[in-house]
């Protein structure tokens, strides 16, 4: 995509009748970085530098929609791989353990988040990074918009990234966000103890052929599943989750609680009420259920 990109500029510079030397002093930077982008060599073009050459060369956004592809190849296979199937599924089910996800943060909070990643060198790459996590929020505006479900472990809510005001516009977004009917914000309380996703983050992604792939997160790691025996079982753990979790008013609830810093005092509803008041719900939204049924929604641990 580097070398794509690079030969795109390579073409319009000519057809402009521009030199190297020309073009880089006005997009400001020296003729050997235009050298370096139309040989696919050096570092690779920022978003900033591919908006001043989409703008000098009349390209009509063209180089703008390809920075991201060039972007991504400073990325693992896998992790290009993830975000290619992020772009085109129907449905997407996350599991957040310890941040608000992508989809759902504003720009201070995700400017926080990724100002501490140990992979960051400097303040143009977090602009950046910063610049395509926010770009991908769009999907979520389209006509093709995919459905989104996800599940904040509590010490999501409770950690204040980004200090009190930004976290507190963080967590009013989330309660924004779940306004949307496409969208499906829950709570997992402290309360609930161990489970299987303990430990990392999960996302499942639904392909509009019907298949599914999974993948998980941990601070320093990323995998992604693609075997469908797999996929199945990261399914089962993620279903058992939105199980387990708050039903979604009560998240929104506890979420409002924490945001008006009143949470102290909330009282976590036992299991037998939210599964209640989850059942009402399912009555209410015409009798859906979650994959499988709904029917775990812990496992019971024996009595002493």
């Amino acid at each position: 995509m580097a070398a794509l990109f690079g030969t795109r500029v390579r073409r319009l510079r000519t057809a402009a009748g521009l030199t190297q030397a020309e073009l880089g002093a006005r997009v400001h930077v020296v003729a050997t970085r235009i050298t370096q982008i139309e040989r696919a060599s050096g570092a690779k073009p920022t978003l900033e530098l591919a908006r001043a050459l989409d703008a000098v060369l009349g390209a009509d956004d063209l180089l703008v929609e390809l920075w991201p592809y060039v972007y991504r190849e400073s990325f693992p296979d896998w992790s290009r791989k993830f975000m290619a199937y992020s772009e085109r599924a129907v449905s997407i089910g996350e599991y957040a353990a310890h941040v608000v996800p992508g989809l759902l943060q504003t720009e201070e909070y995700a400017r926080a988040v990724l100002s501490v990643g140990l992979t960051l060198c400097n303040e143009t790459q977090l602009e950046e990074r910063l610049s395509a996590r926010m770009g991908r929020q769009g999907r979520l505006t389209l006509d093709d918009k995919p459905t989104l479900r996800v599940v904040l472990d509590e010490a999501v809510l409770r950690r204040p990234v980004g200090g009190p005001t930004v976290m507190r516009e963080q967590l009013a977004r989330l309660l924004d966000a779940s306004s949307e009917r496409h969208i499906t914000v829950q709570v997992l309380p402290f309360e609930q103890g161990e489970h299987d996703a303990m430990g990392g983050s999960l996302t499942m992604l639904t392909l509009p052929d019907g298949s599914d792939v999974a993948y998980t997160e941990g601070a320093h790691y990323g995998q992604l599943i693609e075997d469908p025996d797999e996929v199945r079982s990261f399914a089962l753990t993620y279903d058992r989750l939105r199980a387990a979790a708050l039903p979604p008013l009560m998240s929104l609830n506890m979420i409002r609680s924490v945001m008006e810093d009143s949470h102290r005092g909330a009282k976590v509803p036992s299991r037998s009420e939210r599964r209640r008041v989850a059942q009402e719900q399912l009555q209410q939204s015409g009798g859906r259920q979650l994959r499988g049924g709904g029917r775990r929604t812990s496992r019971r641990r024996p009595r002493p």
